[in-house]
């Protein structure tokens, strides 16, 4: 095993330089239920890079006021929403009884996101007479124009609640369309309309308004269609995945009215962003000065594992992707510190081992083994607060949790393997074996060397 650890930490090493440091570097995106791949890159919360903020109310609707069931499922539907146009870690939190805030850190494209925001997403299957409308193999094509209020009162087939899942499709021209499954009631439904009114218009509107009227060219058995994008063309890549979120995640229980919006501008949030750095920087050159002076050679191993650790914690975050805020760097400043706590543990247990005369590399060996257990203590309890704190806190709350569980984690890691790694190459050189490289006195350092404790145990046995 002790073999194969270094070329374990390195592998890691290079996977992480190219993740921390390759441009453009695309990965699958595990988040996205169509698959696909994304950019990997370091996201930055609203306080850290701008972006919009904004409120929303729920309206009653039909004699009915929101409640707190109506509001939690209104805030759950927005996350989802949100989510799947690819702003990072949205922060979406309910005030009072009827209001939701809504913070889009650097988001590319907000007013497309507020509108899919504020859409009840109530689906229909509208049949359409042929008196009215005609048929597909008449001139012209229907009077129900895509994007347009329905110009009839009939009565829908079924509603969107029938929808089982909406996906990215693509029609006979391999233009964009919708593809969907619907449950049983509505399958049965749609197979027997179908099956009769072959040739005849039928409409989809969403909210009101007409998103497809296509022809029925042949019955559809089985449950499964899709919405074409009507005479314009197909669907554009937005139009198409605003509709399938819209479908995938639901109506809103109440409409959504906007009661405000408030831009952050990225001079502030620079600020923000550039005073946090600094701090940070002096915080960790602060440890390294530290663990320099006090603890010598182990402390430069110690400072040399702490780079790889903020390295690998870095990719991590890239990876996954965690959004760094205001406290989500705090998280992670804090987390520096416990991994420079799990050295101090260790070299302090090294220090006792060297003064009671054991040689060099079974104190080295010593001093790892006999501090684990206070580290591994030490960790957990941390990790079960930050647990705590991640799953009832709040969305700030929830990262800096988060980025701290990632850092403990990493730092026992870097503390236990990658320290121990260096420190034993190091000891295998005689110029490692000087006493002032450990901050010992001559008398306190009793073993230089195995050779060394061999002739002394030998002039005691004469």
């Amino acid at each position: 095993m002790r073999r194969t650890t270094p070329i374990i930490i390195l592998v890691i090493g290079v996977l992480f330089l190219i993740v921390d440091f390759w441009p453009k570097l695309t990965i699958p995106n595990f988040g996205d239920p169509n698959g696909g791949t994304r950019v990997v890159d370091t996201k930055l919360g609203l306080d850290l890079v701008g972006g919009l903020e904004v409120v929303y109310s729920l309206q009653p609707v039909g004699g009915k006021e929101p409640d707190a069931g109506a509001l939690a499922t209104t805030k759950t539907i927005i996350e989802n929403r949100v989510n799947s146009t690819g702003v990072a870690e949205p922060v979406v939190q309910t005030e009072g009884t009827d209001r939701i805030l809504v913070d889009l850190p650097n988001a590319k494209n907000p007013d497309q996101i507020r509108a899919l925001l504020v859409q009840t997403g109530k689906l229909d299957f509208v049949p359409l007479p042929p008196a009215e409308y005609g048929t597909g193999s008449a001139p012209g094509t229907s009077q129900a124009v895509d994007g347009q209020p329905l110009p009839t009162t009939e009565k829908p087939l079924f509603g969107g609640d029938q929808i089982d899942q909406a996906y990215p499709s693509t029609d006979q021209t391999g233009l964009r369309a919708v593809g969907f499954r619907l449950k049983s009631t509505g399958s049965q439904l749609f197979a027997d309309y179908t099956s009769k009114h072959v040739g005849e218009f039928f409409a989809i509107v969403l909210d009101g308004k007409v998103v497809s009227a296509p022809v029925i060219q042949s019955a559809i058995t089985g449950g499964s269609g899709i919405i074409t994008g009507g005479a314009a063309g197909g669907f554009s890549a937005a139009d198409m995945n605003s509709l399938i979120t819209v479908l995938n995640y639901g109506s809103l229980p109440f409409p959504l009215k906007e009661e405000s919006s408030n831009t952050i501008g990225a001079t502030l949030a620079g600020f923000s962003l550039d005073r946090i750095l600094v701090a940070a920087l002096i915080a960790v050159l602060l440890v390294f000065l530290f663990m320099l002076v006090y603890y010598r050679l182990p402390g430069l191993m110690a400072c040399l594992a702490l780079i790889y650790y903020g390295l690998l914690v870095l990719a991590i975050f890239r990876v996954i992707p965690v959004t760094l805020t205001l406290a989500g760097i705090a998280g992670f400043v804090l987390s520096i510190g416990m991994a420079v706590d799990a050295n101090i543990l260790i070299f302090e247990r090294m220090k006792e081992e060297l003064r009671s005369g054991k040689m060099l590399n079974s104190a080295m060996e010593a001093g790892f083994n006999r501090a684990w257990n206070s580290i591994l203590d030490s960790n957990v309890s941390t990790l079960i607060t930050a647990t705590i704190l991640y799953v009832f806190g709040s969305a700030t709350i929830r990262g800096f949790a988060l980025v701290l569980i990632i850092g403990v984690l990493a730092s026992m890691f870097t503390a236990i393997t990658v320290t121990r790694t260096i420190l034993r190459w190091v000891v295998r050189n005689e110029w490692a074996r000087a006493p002032r490289l450990y901050g010992l006195r001559e008398d306190e350092f009793k073993a230089r060397t195995p050779l060394a404790g061999r002739r002394g145990e030998a002039r005691t046995r004469a």
